[in-house]
């Protein structure tokens, strides 16, 4: 039995508000924020678990520290950054370490990450095998578009010994990298948030967590095989603007998302297709 209340709505992530933030946010800026620090502390996630751990700490811990917190939610991994680097939001909860890198050198951000908060582990599903070894030669793979979540799939698959890759300890390998492919596995790229969509028309797809989780897929229950949750390298962050780390706000949100209320929250309710980093 849960301890804890069912998910509501969130403080703040209409269609609406959505939308206008889309459309300022395009494009690099100069990633200038806001000086005023008493307002509202504007927060941008992706669906769950991070928008469900955000309401969790607006719900039950925020209004006893003094925060005012605002929830914006998207359902691409495009745009929270894209709306933190135009100060459309004070910071977002949804990206580790190693897609921040890659999105910093792409599009110039400059961003920190204040802390690891929470690790939802890759899996690879299907609809049609229930093991690895049952894929026919020339299966479909679907993995996620951007390079380094599609690069977190062709780990799992050479963890499993389906293909090689040229440097096993590469932060980022791409298809490129492949140097061996045993049953000659047919790629395709997708959209990582229709990557659930895609198992009825693929024999195996690489789902990252947030997104399975959403789509009512288990890592533990479901999955062929699943990244080790003890390995935090995906680990997603609390991430702001450079130079606003001691934003008062920021520090005391950072707070509460590292309590242990949340860690009892995040054990409780997902249990272990979403681990505590911190």
């Amino acid at each position: 039995m849960s301890f804890f209340p069912a998910p509501r709505p969130l403080t703040l992530a209409s269609t609406a508000l959505a939308a206008t933030l889309a459309l300022t946010a395009c494009g690099s800026s100069s990633g200038a924020g806001s000086d005023d620090t008493s307002g509202p502390l504007r927060v941008a996630v992706t669906p769950v678990p991070h928008a469900d751990i955000l309401q969790f700490v607006d719900e039950e811990l925020a209004a006893d520290a003094g925060l005012d917190l605002e929830i914006v939610e998207f359902t691409d991994y495009v745009q929270p950054n894209a709306a933190l680097d135009q100060g459309d939001v004070d910071a977002n909860y949804y990206q580790h370490g190693v897609f921040l890198a890659d999105q910093e050198e792409q599009a110039g951000y400059d961003f920190t990450g204040l802390a690891t908060i929470s690790f939802q582990p890759m899996g690879l599903y299907s609809q049609t095998a229930d093991d690895l070894a049952d894929l026919p030669p020339g299966a479909t793979v679907a993995i996620p578009n951007d390079p380094v979540n599609g690069s977190r799939g062709l780990k799992l698959l050479a963890q499993e010994g389906l293909i090689v890759l040229e440097d096993p300890e590469a932060a980022v390998p791409t298809l490129l990298d492949i140097t061996d492919n045993v049953k000659d596995l047919q790629f395709e790229e997708v959209e990582a948030a229709q990557l659930p969509r895609s198992l009825g028309d693929v024999d195996v797809a690489a789902v990252p967590g947030n997104y399975a989780l959403d789509a009512d897929l288990s890592p533990q229950e479901d999955a062929l095989v699943a990244e080790d949750t003890s390995d935090t390298t995906y680990a997603n962050q609390l991430v702001v603007r450079a130079g606003e780390e001691e934003d008062p706000r920021l520090q005391q949100l950072l707070e509460l998302l590292t309590s242990e209320e949340v860690r009892a929250y995040i054990d409780e309710t997902y249990d272990g297709a979403v681990v505590a980093a911190f």
